[in-house]
């Protein structure tokens, strides 16, 4: 048996049978006499099978596998792989490197440092010493990815090593949930106890985590006010219900106005104190406790406030619910329906997807411009119906919702049109896999997110946001992708269509800019 035989025989045996990738002169070895039960998914930009990879494994739920060619190659995918650290999401990368005979007169193509260039955006990053520590490392790397908090992985194999001798190295099973010490979940239980005005915070560890019925079983028997939190990579409560207020802002001051009047805020699965708008003043309203519960040591270790339970959200929630008592608080109120969105707004598109969106479908959404709007607007009421970034580096969207989709399920992805031209390549990778996949690309002619921060920081006429002239047809045509253009009048019909299409199918909706300032209070 050589490396490359040890390396899919293990892959074999953890079920990763599908492989995202670009493909250049370093994996040569890897790819030749391809095994007839693995599939290849070529992206045609290495940040485009980075992120398809992860929306592929959020489906599959298990890690996604996606290779990369070398230094070069690695680079063009780090914003991808930046937003898989941040959004938790199992990846192994694995890249081609010059062989080790080459190494030493700095070759063409060759990684310097190749374990060092994609920290500290990775869990483990490394190049083994020796070829037949390839299928080792691969299995260590499998198992970090999975253990909580989840991320990704990389491993750089140098190109001769494919054909050297290796021993097959089993695939071990891995339970990576722990649970919390029972001392800090009488801590937090007691508090919640002992509440006047309790709220939850929710973050995407709850939906990672498929701990929503816990979420909403715990938030029902505090009758405790739920929010989610700033900036959310997917949505762990049902937005429909009665107790939820909606999401917290990346602002201090403005998660400080949200949070006022509750005296105890229990925290699940993610940071509540992620920031994207600079402001002074305390984290927290004066007299409010916050307690948390994550997996995540390093995010416990950061906070700058509060008490903190290390545990996998599952079982932290499992754990504290047999202890909280049931509330005789009186419910709070619903909150007011919004008036319908008038024609040809972002609003009007957006409630129109929801209205036809079908029940199994996911929904992922990266048009940062009209986020406020589409969480107003599109209310996801299903544990892992929604994704989107909760990093920020754009191009994660098309891309996600490809790889998404080929892990079995019909998927709805909502663009803006700036996002979509990061990595519009993804719109070729859908049409030749023929990913059931609904793009609905909302065109406002501009980086409009970037024009609402400038507003807000009195800074309105930035240069470099307006992008006209672009035929997102015309382009997702050329890539294979059936598309159109839909006013506000035949949208509906024109969506409808596109829902039911055998394969992917692009709608482009020409939509004003939204007029409102980013992250206003509340939202």
């Amino acid at each position: 048996m050589n490396v490359r035989e040890a390396v899919f025989d293990f892959l074999r045996q953890a079920g990763i049978t599908t492989v995202f990738g670009n493909p250049g002169s370093t994996e040569l070895r890897m790819l030749r006499d391809w095994p007839a039960d693995f599939r290849y998914v070529l992206g045609l930009q290495e940040s485009v099978a980075v992120a398809a990879a992860a929306g592929y494994a959020l489906g599959a739920r298990r890690p996604g596998l996606v290779s990369l060619h070398s230094a070069g190659g690695v680079g063009h995918g780090l914003g991808a792989v930046f937003n898989a650290y941040r959004d938790r999401v199992p990846l192994i990368v694995l890249a081609g490197q010059q062989t080790r005979e080459m190494l030493p007169t700095r070759p063409f193509l060759g990684a310097d440092e190749p374990a060092t260039f994609p920290r500290p955006y990775v869990k483990v990053s490394t190049q083994p010493e020796r070829a037949q520590d390839v299928p080792v490392a691969l299995a260590e790397a499998y198992r970090t990815a999975l253990t909580p908090p989840c991320g990704p992985v990389f491993l750089s194999v140098p190109e001769d090593d494919w054909e050297q001798p290796a021993t097959a190295v089993p695939c071990r099973e891995l339970y990576p949930d722990f649970g919390p010490s029972p001392e800090g979940v009488r801590v937090v239980a007691d508090a919640l106890n002992a509440a006047n005005a309790p709220a939850l915070v929710i973050g995407a560890g709850v939906d990672d985590d498929r701990a929503q019925a816990e979420a909403v079983e715990l938030a029902e028997r505090l009758a405790a006010a739920v929010w989610i939190t700033p900036l959310s990579g997917r949505s762990g409560f049902p937005e429909d219900h009665r107790l939820f207020r909606g999401f917290l802002p990346p602002v201090r001051d403005q998660i400080v106005a949200c949070l006022a009047g509750h005296d105890v805020v229990l925290s699940a699965g993610g940071p509540i104190f992620k920031y994207h708008v600079a402001s002074p003043g305390p984290f927290l309203p004066p007299g409010t406790r916050l307690l948390q519960l994550d997996c995540d040591p390093e995010a416990a270790a950061w906070a700058p406030v509060g008490t903190s339970v290390l545990t996998t959200v599952r079982a932290g929630l499992a754990a504290l619910l047999p202890l909280v008592h049931k509330s005789d608080r009186s419910p709070l109120p619903p909150r007011e329906p919004l008036p319908a969105a008038p024609l040809a707004s972002a609003g009007h598109a957006i409630e129109t997807v929801h209205r036809l969106l079908p029940p199994d479908a996911v929904v992922v959404e990266e048009a940062p411009s009209h986020r406020e709007t589409f969480h107003a607007r599109f209310p996801i009421t299903r544990p892992g119906g929604f994704l989107t970034t909760g990093s920020g580096a754009l191009g994660w969207g098309l891309p996600l919702a490809v790889g998404r989709a080929l892990a079995g399920t019909r998927v709805v992805c909502v663009m803006g049109d700036g996002s979509t031209m990061y990595s519009v390549q993804a719109l070729w990778t859908a049409a030749r896999e023929r990913a059931p996949v609904t793009f609905v690309i909302l065109d406002n002619g501009g980086y409009e997110a970037v024009k609402q921060l400038g507003r807000r920081q009195g800074a309105p006429g930035v240069v470099g946001t307006d992008i006209p002239g672009l035929d997102l047809v015309t382009v997702a045509t050329g890539l294979g992708c059936p598309a159109v253009r839909a006013t506000g009048a035949d949208l509906g019909d024109t969506l409808r269509a596109a829902l039911g299409a055998d394969g992917p199918a692009v709608v482009v909706v020409p939509v004003a800019p939204e007029g409102t300032t980013a992250y206003p209070a509340g939202s």
